[in-house]
């Protein structure tokens, strides 16, 4: 089987073609002054990083002694100390409290951006390390979300508590809590909804959520993951903001990174917000998920290898 940092390489290609053709065209007068990195800000743009990374690694490349002609490759790795530089800071991989048990872990998100998947991943691994999960079918308005989530269940070997369609989501969390109490769980994670097309609804269904969790534990939910689709590109950020209004956010998922030639939205993501970033996604199967690491991404997304 490939390497994560090779299915990570793999699954960032279109993203890392763009920005590796933007850079060859930039500096094909082979020397670093106001024109080619006027063009390699355009570029960094046009590749979702946003204005502000853009700004910020131009700046850095300007300040840096060049001399004479500069391979590409030498710009490119030079881009992604910078990179690295902004990513480390937001490296934070997911782990369960041990005190805390069961952890609560709330996941957010759009419909469509990769929610339902990602828990099931991760209770897989955290199946595999060991650990006790159970799995609140939250979002209990779409059938195929509390199917999706058996099937991940029986593979992870947890328990997924589902109501009938339409149960009032906060009823179905508490019963999954007091579930993952009684057996003696150590993860419950909890699906929601993610309808934006009425964030005062959403809002009002995650606020009682979080209200009902704590009349089973004061200190629940423990964590609130943001699960953000790599293929919205800018709308990520949008998201972002909204979620940040209804729910205390303290970690991102970036997922379906290998749909996409947009990865550097999450270098935009991580210098605009510094929120953690727990996890990033490159494909369908559960080993494409995993920690995210600051270096090896900032190497994938300019296609080093060192």
């Amino acid at each position: 089987m490939a390497s994560w940092f090779q299915r990570l390489k793999t699954g960032l290609s279109r993203s890392t073609t763009r920005l590796a053709e933007s850079i060859g065209a930039a500096f094909g007068r082979k020397r670093v002054d106001a024109g080619t990195l006027g063009e390699l800000e355009e570029a960094l743009i046009a590749a979702d990083l946003g204005p502000g990374v853009a700004a910020k690694l131009v700046e850095s490349l300007r300040k840096r002694k060049w001399e004479g002609e500069v391979e590409v490759e030498s710009v490119k790795r030079a881009l992604a100390d910078d990179i690295a530089a902004i990513l480390a800071p937001v490296a934070m991989p997911f782990a369960l409290d041990a005190g805390k048990r069961p952890h609560v872990t709330l996941v957010v998100g759009v419909n469509g951006s990769g929610k339902t998947t990602t828990i099931g991943k991760l209770a897989l691994r955290l199946s595999r390390e060991g650990r006790k999960v159970v799995i609140a079918a939250g979002d209990t308005f779409r059938a195929a979300a509390v199917a999706q989530l058996e099937v991940w269940a029986g593979r992870a070997g947890a328990e997924c508590i589902r109501a009938p369609d339409g149960t009032d989501p906060a009823a179905l969390a508490y019963q999954a809590l007091e579930r993952a109490q009684e057996s003696g769980a150590d993860s419950l994670l909890v699906d929601t909804a993610g309808r934006l097309h009425n964030k005062a609804d959403l809002m009002a269904e995650l606020q009682k959520l979080v209200r009902v969790l704590r009349k089973r534990d004061a200190s629940a939910p423990h964590r609130t993951l943001l699960v953000l689709d790599a293929t919205t590109g800018q709308n990520a950020l949008q998201q972002v903001e909204i979620f940040r209004r209804l729910v205390d956010i303290d970690g991102l998922v970036l997922t379906k990174l290998d749909g996409s030639a947009r990865g550097g939205v999450l270098v935009a993501i991580a210098e605009r917000f510094a929120l953690p970033v727990v996890a990033i996604g490159v494909g369908e199967s559960a080993e494409d998920l995993a920690a995210f690491d600051a270096r090896q991404f900032a190497d994938a997304l300019l296609g080093i290898t060192r």
